[in-house]
C-alpha cells in the first residue's frame, strides 16, 4: 500500500493523523514544508508515491494551494485534500477550482477525517486502473456483447472494400464506426468524406454530392468537385440516407453501379473510385414498402449491414463512457477533470438515454461545467436524470400508475424513434391521448400535473434557479417523442398532430438534442 503523505508546520496535527492512520494499517510520510515534497516527488520510486496527499493551506516556506497546482500538474490523478481554518473558506473555494479532492476544516473531527481519508484512497485506486485502462484510448468504447459483436464484424471488414450499412438510433455513434471501417480498410492512407444527406436542402445536395460546371445554375461562378470526387481513393459516408430524395436516389444507384456521374450542368462522365458506407436511423424495408426509399438502392447498399445498439441496451458501457467523456470536456475546457461517485454512477446507467451516446456526452460535458465540487454526486445530475431515477420504477411492474402519480412501463417505440424514458410529465395513457383527436381524460391529466408540481417543488427547494428551463424542456421533449413515436419517426406528421409548424420541430429537437 502505498503511504498518506501530510504537509503541515504543527506537529499536532501531523502527529494526530499519523497515529490515526497507522491503527487502520494506512502507512504515511510527513513534510512541514512544501518545498520538501516537492524535492521528495522528484525522487520518490513509484511504490513509494503518496496515494493520497494531505496538505494545510498557510505553511511558512510555501502555500498549499501552489503545491496544489504543482502537484496536480505532475499527477493529476492523485487526490489532494486541503485542510483549512474556517477563515480560510475562501481559500477552500480555490482549493476546488484548483483540482482537490475535498477540504477538510480546522479543527476537524478525527473520525470524519479518516473517512475522508479512506475515501479518497478509493478513489486513488480507481483513477490508478482508469489510467492503465486510458493510456491507449480506443477509436470506440463498448465492454458489451452487442458492441464486441460490432468490432468483430469491423475486424473481418477490415480488408474489404464491400459497401456497408449502419443503422441504428440517432446518437449512437454510427458515424464512428464508419470512421473505423475506413481506418482499418485498404483505404486507410484514402481521405473519409461525410456528408449528412437530411441537413442539406435537396436543391443543393445534387451539387455538394456530384459537383457542378460553372455556370450551371445562378452563383455558380466556378466548377466544384462534389462529395464523391473530393473522396476519391478513399470512403464517403452517407449518414441519414433514409432522407435523401427520391429523384436524387436514381443518381446515387448508379454512381454505385458503375461508379461513373456527370457534374451538375456537365457533359462529360466523372470516374470515381469510392467506397460507400451508408447510415440511417430509419427502417429502410418499410420506407421501401410506403414508396419512400428505392427498393434497389436498398439492396444495392444492403451489402454487409452492421446494427450498432442503443445505450439503453448496453447500461455496462456506462460508467466507462462516462469517465472517458468527463475527461474528453475537461481537456478541450482546459480543466482538471471530474471524478463521480458510486452513486451517482449508478443513477446514470439507469436512465434511458433517448439520446443515446450522444446524449451521455452532453451530460457529463454538462456536469464538467455545472457540477459544483470535484467529485459529482447524484444530486449534481441534471435535472432529466434525476426526474428518471425518482420515478423510473413503479410501485408494481406492469401495473397502472398511482393516485400519486408514479408511472408506469414508459411509451414504447417503434424502431426508429428513441423509447422516451418515464417521467412525471407524461404517462403512458397521456402519451396515447396527446397523439390522437380524442379528449384527454381528466383522470390522466391529474396524474402527470400532481407530478409535474411535485418535481417543481422538489427543484425549487433545492435552490436551482433554472427551474422554468428544466422542466419546460423536459415536458417539451417528452412531447415531441410521444409524437413521433405515434408517427414512426415522420417529423412534418408530428409537427401536424402537435399543432406546431415544421421549422418549430425540426429546431425544437436540435435545441433539445432529440437528434
Amino acid at each position: 500500500m502505498k503511504p498518506i503523505w501530510i504537509v503541515d508546520d504543527d506537529q499536532s496535527i501531523r502527529f494526530v493523523l499519523e497515529k490515526a492512520l497507522l491503527r487502520e494499517q494506512l502507512p504515511t510520510r510527513s513534510f512541514t514544508n512544501p518545498k520538501d515534497v516537492l524535492v521528495a516527488l522528484e525522487t520518490v520510486g513509484e511504490d513509494d508515491s503518496p496515494q493520497v496527499l494531505v496538505s494545510d493551506i498557510r505553511m511558512p516556506g510555501g502555500s498549499g494551494l501552489d503545491l496544489l497546482e504543482k502537484v496536480k500538474a505532475r499527477f493529476p490523478g492523485l487526490p489532494v485534500i486541503i485542510m483549512t481554518a474556517f477563515s480560510d473558506l475562501d481559500s477552500a473555494v480555490s482549493a476546488f477550482q484548483g483540482g482537490a479532492f475535498e477540504y477538510l476544516p480546522k479543527p476537524f473531527d478525527l473520525p470524519k477525517a479518516l473517512e475522508l481519508i479512506r475515501r479518497a484512497v478509493q478513489e486513488s485506486l480507481r483513477e490508478s486502473v482508469a489510467e492503465e485502462g486510458a493510456s491507449d484510448t480506443p477509436e470506440m468504447l463498448g465492454q458489451a456483447p452487442a458492441m464486441q459483436d460490432v468490432f468483430r464484424a469491423i475486424g473481418r471488414l477490415s480488408q474489404s472494400n464491400v459497401t456497408v450499412l449502419i443503422t441504428g438510433e440517432s446518437g449512437s455513434g454510427k458515424e464512428l464506426v464508419a470512421r473505423a471501417l475506413h481506418k482499418h480498410s485498404p483505404r486507410a492512407n484514402g481521405p473519409f468524406v461525410a456528408i449528412n444527406t437530411a441537413a442539406i436542402p435537396k436543391d443543393l445536395l445534387e451539387s455538394e454530392l456530384f459537383g457542378h460546371e460553372r455556370g450551371a445554375f445562378t452563383g455558380a461562378q466556378t466548377m466544384r468537385r462534389g462529395r464523391f470526387e473530393q473522396a476519391d481513393g478513399g470512403t464517403l459516408f452517407l449518414d441519414e440516407i433514409g432522407d435523401m430524395p427520391y429523384d436524387l436516389q436514381t443518381r446515387l444507384l448508379r454512381v454505385l453501379s458503375d461508379g461513373h456521374f456527370y457534374r451538375v450542368g456537365g457533359h462529360s462522365a466523372v470516374k470515381s473510385n469510392v467506397r460507400v458506407i451508408a447510415a440511417t436511423h430509419q427502417d429502410l424495408e418499410q420506407r421501401v414498402k410506403d414508396g419512400g426509399f428505392r427498393e434497389d438502392l436498398f439492396h444495392r447498399l444492403n451489402v454487409i449491414r452492421l446494427r450498432l445498439p442503443a445505450l439503453r441496451e448496453r447500461p455496462e458501457d456506462v460508467p466507462m463512457l462516462t469517465r472517458h467523456f468527463l475527461q474528453q470536456s475537461a481537456n478541450q475546457l482546459g480543466v482538471d477533470s471530474k471524478r463521480i461517485s458510486d452513486s451517482a454512477l449508478e443513477s446514470l446507467g439507469r436512465f434511458n438515454y433517448p439520446g443515446n451516446v450522444r446524449q451521455l456526452e452532453n451530460i457529463c460535458h454538462w456536469l464538467t461545467v455545472m457540477a459544483p465540487s470535484q467529485v459529482i454526486e447524484s444530486k449534481d445530475l441534471p435535472p432529466e436524470v434525476r426526474v428518471h431515477r425518482d420515478t423510473a420504477e413503479p410501485e408494481h411492474p406492469g401495473t397502472e400508475p398511482s393516485a400519486a402519480g408514479v408511472m408506469a412501463a414508459p411509451v414504447q417505440a417503434t424502431a426508429a424513434v428513441p423509447t422516451p424514458p418515464a417521467s412525471p410529465v407524461q404517462s403512458a395513457p397521456e402519451a396515447t391521448a396527446l397523439t390522437t383527436s380524442a379528449p384527454v381524460p381528466s383522470a390522466v391529466l391529474g396524474g402527470w400535473e400532481e407530478g409535474l408540481e411535485a418535481q417543481a417543488r422538489e427543484l425549487l427547494a433545492s435552490g436551482r434557479t433554472d427551474v422554468w428551463d428544466a422542466l419546460s424542456r423536459l415536458f417539451e421533449s417528452r412531447l415531441i417523442l410521444a409524437a413521433l413515436a405515434s408517427t414512426k419517426g415522420r417529423r412534418i406528421e408530428a409537427a401536424v398532430k402537435l399543432g406546431i409548424g415544421r421549422n418549430t420541430i425540426t429546431r425544437k429537437i436540435q435545441e433539445l438534442g432529440l437528434e
